[in-house]
């Protein structure tokens, strides 16, 4: 680290760092490349060798070490190329990088040419390899010679060179192909490569190019070669930060130039390219995938295009950066990598002619892949959209229009397509016409890239000029050349005499800012408001980074909560990305060091956008706000390459050796290394970096004596800053197993430490809603953000599912492993039936519901599998394997499950190698291990997501056994509700008290009315309870009741409403469940609740202050239950009837100091002095009593009677509770309780029924409760179908 650190002063300095020449040793001869898959059915023309780096310049670069085996891997990512006089030997440029271990990058530019092979010995060896290949297989000399030129191991297999004319494909066939030594010339490829700190491609594109038209030109260069690499390598400048810099190469001068501090950051690589060979929609999602850090795969034969895509992709990520594996070029000799268990963004090159079925991806769950040259892509399934996107696409397709770039991209071709490789899209606007012909042409020239910049600029001026479209269809026709058209336009010369490559390059330049602004405008307006939810907790940055992996950094519920409602589903899986966490992580860090530059630009803008708009509210909405410093920033660029800031010094005579490195037409010569070795000492600006250096030199001399505790704290302050950057690229340069191996345990103990992340920001998020019932903020966005949780969750069981594969089946890693578990497994049960899985312990874990009469539910993965392969709506295995981990979180059996198919350690090795995650034993077993942790909480994952799909159900009624009245004469029903729905009357037969039954989906269960006939003569029934089981998600709802039903028994009901929560498993969980949502609270209500109702009124009778704190209590959280958002409420109905609801409540202050014991035990219930005040009211109001009362009061009262007597004449069957508890939820809705209760307070019957010291009958007391009950009338409460069902009002 202190290498990149010390030279810092210097490395920005130079323009470039390493000149690089790669080809063939003529000392070693050809050598197969391995690694490159060697395949021996080809001609030896075709096979992929070995290259080398023949010479690099200078020896070494202090901040920036060379790295020869990288380099010449990506300088000829396919080894060298062979051709012969008669195939295509176009020159051919491409890029690369190479991204260090800190994440900074080096970048490549490489130009590749073919040099004639003067080495006697390789020629023969050529011919002997021929021979040999011929008498193998004698068929094929003639077919492969005829396509000796579209080499599917060309070094650079460009896609613009295969349309070979239709002569050289004659000659080379009249050449009987292959190769003689005798006929034939051999021509090898070479690779001329300039290493730069910054991106300059078009710069240093131009300087290679001039570098070999001087080796191909008749006429030697005006300087030796080597006094143009020593003048690019120490004596150009890198120019400085909002400056243009001009220096020259060998025949014309190269102007480059470099944002100022405010501006978007340097990308030189054409972003409209990229547009172009994928179009805006395309683009667009891709950039969504990136955003969301999925594993995107591009796929070109051309690898300047793979390049392209990719870096301009990353870099519309403005201020966020790819945080994962980077390399948009993987060499052959590094395919494994594909297995990566990590987001990473890569690009393949694709052999010519092979077809995407064929290429085996160990993992497609979670793949983008982007096949550049068919200009498609195939997305993963099912992700949050970018917010505003046809705004953004219509934005964006409005920039490329003004530059004249189709914002199609390149769709199919209409007509016969041009080549194989390059379909571009035709433009059909007027068919027919011939003068279209020649745009037609252009476009698709320009669409592919392949047009210089004065073609572009006609394009420009002819689409949509019919004169002009005539004119050019013209000159074609007859020859005339194009510049003549330039004037027309009024382009041509006036700008400042510009060249047509000069004015291509402005052009790219001003159409990549703007299409950069764009995307950059989206992000500031989005995030305008980030740093008020940045949580700034540490007091100094070594605190920090010591607690950084506990510390809650961003309060992500807040800001979601201040989000417009259409941004959610988006916002909320990228802040959990690792790009969204290391842009925060930079913000706290800012307070102690100088900011990231992306993150000053970027705050930058916010600032300024505030100072230009006083923050209004119009950023809570979700409207579409475009960019407005499009012509700004174009002017920025366009303005700095027109005033050149800095000229570097002009290339000139070295002091060289006479007679060496002698110049020969179409050969590089060998330079003279001693010269370019070291740079010039009378260099103003390297002196200037000199003394900088040695002010470094000096201040770190005097550090290094500090105490070893400092340097010990440095590492460790080192380390955990790294905590979170994951591995960014493959080591390139030593390939032995050792590294692969290391590599791969990186990827182990990464996935490993995701999952102990994921699971603790799960439980923590799940947990604390429970606890902060009302969640200030955080409730709302609980269901969603639950819902990114789960959905990143099955994310990263495909990727630990998919690392180490040995065969590739099907886009699930992890359902393919399961259906090999389940065809074992089905196996072995039909040759031993009876056989229990020996993980299972289902039977004990569902003792508590077997003693109370529910059958045990059996744990059992192939159960759980058959569940999910009968569900039609799932079409594909990545949907089946999440809804299989849905299912298993809400059973709480994820881990349990996941250790059951690992136990079978022989199918595990037979479809894992070595070194898969899976296969690490002691790595897994913590993985299962913070999975079991998410048995703490309860998910209704599964249930809530599949909402239409039909659940068999089974009830079972328990009666009190002791009393003896189990055995009934009458017919039993019972109707099951839930949230989703209600399943309708089921009867069930008789003595039997058990059935099942299948209906869809019905939510969490909510009541379940339980009623009979009343025929024969042992009508009555007491019944303790009744369970209702999913069977396939095995939640049990206990639904108590303790009542009697039947005629002329407790309160005569023949029918009960019973309220249910989910029952807990078995006690040793209930810790384990210790904070709950207030829907399914299990308290001591049941006890209360026999107390007050007719069973006698025995034992616990509960104070009136218990009484008035438990009204308070009920309607407290029917109040919260309506600040939550719609979907995450729950069940009103557990809330008004429950075991602590309003019903209950109401119940108990209305049997405080009521005379209910009789003599003889008539037992006289709350309904009857309810009747019996109505009828006063109605014998009073028939006499003419109630006349002189007010108006408003008299209308209360007809309305009390009016429901009373609706309640009494339904044709239900439910008793005197029934219809008391049907009364206060019908008063609730409709906002009449407190109305009433002044009424029967008033009433003389009162004196009768009550003592003096009841509830009812002190004022004081009443008027609170009034007051209380007053606060229901915010909510619009509604009540479930199964309370108010037969109700005529």
């Amino acid at each position: 680290m202190s290498g990149t650190n010390a030279a810092s002063g210097a490395a920005p300095c130079r323009f470039a760092h390493y000149f690089v020449i790669c080809g063939i040793d003529t000392e070693t001869g050809l050598e197969p490349d391995e690694l490159a898959g060697e395949n021996f059915e080809q001609s030896p023309l075709k096979r992929t060798f070995k290259s080398k780096v023949l010479a690099h310049y200078p020896e070494n670069v202090e901040w920036n070490p060379f790295d020869q085996d990288a380099v010449n891997m990506l300088c000829m990512p396919k080894g060298l190329s062979f051709r012969t006089q008669a195939d295509s030997r176009e020159p051919q440029f491409h890029s690369f990088l190479i991204t260090r271990e800190d994440g900074s990058r080096t970048y490549g530019f490489v130009h590749t040419f073919y040099e004639e092979v003067t080495s006697p010995q390789i020629c023969s060896a050529m011919q002997t390899l021929y021979q040999m290949h011929q008498a193998e297989n004698p068929s094929s000399a003639t077919p492969s010679s005829s396509s000796s030129s579209s080499s599917s191991m060309d070094s650079l297999a460009s896609s613009l060179d295969e349309a070979d004319s239709p002569s050289s494909s004659s000659c080379r066939s009249a050449a009987c192909g292959g190769y003689d030594a005798s006929r034939d010339t051999l021509y090898v490829s070479k690779a001329l490569c300039l290493i730069t700190p910054m991106p300059f491609m078009h710069a240093c594109r131009r300087f290679l190019s001039q570098v070999h038209r001087a080796v191909a030109a008749a006429a030697p260069p005006p300087l030796p070669l080597e006094s143009y690499v020593h003048n690019i390598l120490y004596e150009v400048p890198l120019p400085p930060p909002g400056r243009s810099l001009k220096f020259h190469g060998v025949y014309e001068p190269i102007v480059c130039q470099r944002p100022g501090p405010g501006e978007l950051p340097l990308a030189d690589f054409p972003l409209g390219q990229t547009f172009t060979l994928l179009g805006v929609e395309n683009l667009v999602q891709l950039f969504n995938c990136t955003l969301l850090e999925m594993q995107i795969l591009l796929y070109s034969q051309d690898y300047q295009r793979l390049m392209t895509v990719a870096e301009g992709i990353t870099t519309l990520l403005f201020p966020f950066q790819w945080q994962h594996v980077y390399v948009p070029i993987l060499p052959a000799s590094l395919l494994h990598f594909l297995d990566a268990p990590v987001p990473y963004l890569m690009g393949l090159q694709s052999k010519e002619g092979t077809d995407r079925s064929k290429l085996e991806l160990p993992q497609e769950a979670n793949l983008c892949f982007v096949d550049i040259d068919n200009h498609c892509i195939e997305l993963p399934e099912d992700f949050p959209q970018f917010p505003n996107k046809p705004e953004l696409i219509q934005e964006l397709s409005e920039v490329l229009l003004r530059y004249g770039i189709s914002p199609v991209g390149g769709a199919p071709p209409t007509s016969v397509p041009t080549s194989t490789t390059t379909p571009g899209s035709v433009s059909t606007r007027h068919p027919g016409l011939k003068s279209q012909q020649a745009l037609r042409e252009l476009e698709d020239d320009g669409r592919n890239g392949n047009l210089g910049g004065e073609q572009l600029a006609v394009l420009d001026l002819l689409q949509g000029n019919a004169t002009l479209e005539r004119l050019q269809a013209l000159a074609k026709r007859t020859g005339v050349r194009v510049e003549a058209l330039r004037g027309v336009g009024g382009e041509g010369e006036a700008q400042g005499g510009r060249t047509a490559v000069e004015e291509e390059e402005l052009r790219n330049a001003k159409l990549n800012v703007q299409l950069r602004e764009v995307f950059a405008s989206r992000f500031t307006t989005m995030f305008a408001d980030y740093e008020a939810f940045v949580i700034q907790s540490a007091p100094d940055l070594e605190s920090w980074l010591t607690n950084r992996e506990q510390m809650h950094n961003f309060d992500k519920a807040s800001f979601l909560s201040d989000q417009p409602e259409p941004y959610l589903p988006f916002l909320s899986h990228f802040i959990e990305t690792q790009m969204f966490a290391t842009f925060i992580d930079n913000k706290i860090m800012s307070q102690w060091e100088e900011k990231e530059p992306l993150l000053r630009v970027f705050d930058g803008r916010i600032n300024k956008a505030r100072l230009y708009n006083v923050r209004a509210p119009s950023l809570r909405s979700s409207n579409y706000q475009r960019c407005t410093i499009l012509k700004e920033s174009a002017q920025a660029i366009e303005q700095r390459l027109l005033k050149i800031d800095h000229t570097a010094i002009h290339p000139h005579l070295l002091d060289m050796k006479i007679g060496q490195g002698k110049y020969e037409q179409g050969f590089f010569p060998k330079l003279q290394s001693d010269v370019l070795s070291v740079g010039p000492t009378n260099n103003k600006w390297s002196n200037r970096t000199a003394t900088a250096q040695r002010r470094k030199d000096r201040h770190r001399q005097q550090t290094e004596h500090l105490t070893l505790d400092n340097d010990l704290k440095e590492k460790y302050m080192q380390e955990a800053r790294s905590l979170g950057k994951n591995l960014r690229q493959p080591k390139l340069s030593d390939l032995s197993p050792a590294v692969i191996a290391q590599t791969n345990w990186k990827f182990v103990e990464g996935l490993l430490k995701e999952c102990r992340m994921k699971t603790k920001r799960m439980l923590v998020e799940k947990m604390g809603r429970e606890a902060v019932e009302l969640g200030h903020g955080e409730a709302n966005i609980t269901g969603l953000e639950e819902n990114t949780l789960i959905a990143s969750l099955c994310d990263l069981l495909e990727r630990i599912w998919s690392h180490g594969l040995q065969v590739k089946q099907g886009k699930s890693a992890l359902w393919s492993h399961l259906l090999h578990y389940q065809a074992r497994e089905e196996k072995l049960e039909q040759q031993q039936q009876q056989a229990e899985s020996p993980v299972s312990n289902g039977p004990e874990r569902r003792k508590s519901e077997s003693s109370i009469g529910m059958p045990s539910l059996r744990a059992s993965v192939i159960q759980d599998m058959r569940h999910i392969q009968s569900m039609g709506a799932i079409k594909t295995d990545v949907g089946r394997a999440r809804a299989w981990i849905r299912l298993s979180l809400e059973k709480k059996l994820l881990s349990q499950h996941l250790k059951q198919l690992l136990s079978r350690q022989a199918l595990t090795k037979k479809l894992y190698k070595r070194y898969a995650f899976l296969r690490c034993e002691e790595e897994k077993e913590q993985f299962l291990f913070h999975l079991l942790s998410l048995n703490t909480v309860d998910y209704f994952c599964f249930t809530s997501v599949f909402t239409t799909i039909m659940i068999p159900y089974r009830a079972v009624i328990i009666p009190i056994k002791k009393l003896s009245n189990a055995m009934t004469t009458s017919n039993p029903w019972v109707c099951v509700s839930g949230e989703l729905g209600d399943s309708g009357v089921r009867q069930i037969t008789k003595n039997v008290l058990e059935m099942t039954f299948d209906c869809q989906n019905l939510g969490k269960l909510t009541t379940v009315q339980l009623g009979h006939d009343n025929s024969g003569l042992l009508a009555k029934w007491l019944v303790d309870c009744v369970m209702v089981r999913n069977e396939i998600t095995g939640h049990t709802y206990k639904f108590p009741c303790g009542r009697w039903l039947g005629k002329g028994v407790d309160d005569g009901s023949l029918e009960r409403v019973l309220i249910g929560e989910l029952a807990l498993p078995n006690a040793d969980e209930d810790c384990g469940r210790g904070c709950r949502t207030p829907d399914m609270q299990h308290s001591p209500g049941q006890t209360r609740r026999s107390s007050i109702t007719s069973m006698g009124g025995r034992g616990y009778k509960p104070t009136s202050a218990q009484i008035q704190e438990a009204i308070g209590e009920a309607v407290n959280i029917i109040c919260k239950h309506f600040h939550k958002p719609e979907k995450e409420r729950g069940s009103l109905t557990i809330l008004l009837c429950g075991e602590v609801g309003l019903v209950g409540a109401l119940e108990q202050f209305f049997h405080n100091g009521f005379k209910s014991a009789r003599l003889f035990q008539k037992t006289v219930f709350v309904w009857d002095f309810v009747e019996k005040a109505v009828a006063y009211m109605e014998s009073a109001d028939q006499m003419g009593d109630m006349q002189e009362t007010a108006e408003p009061l008299g209308l209360t009262c007809v309305s009390l009677c009016h429901y009373v007597s609706a309640i009494n004449s339904s044709p239900r069957n439910i008793g005197k509770d029934g219809k008391f508890q049907l009364l206060v939820c019908l008063g609730a809705r409709d906002r009449l309780l407190i109305q009433w209760l002044p009424l029967l307070v008033e009433c003389p019957v009162i004196q009768r029924m009550y003592e003096e010291s009841a509830l009812l009958r002190d004022r004081t007391t009443v008027n609170a409760l009034i007051a209380v009950l007053q606060t229901l009338h915010d909510f619009p409460i509604t009540l479930e179908a199964s309370l108010v069902k037969g109700i005529d009002l």
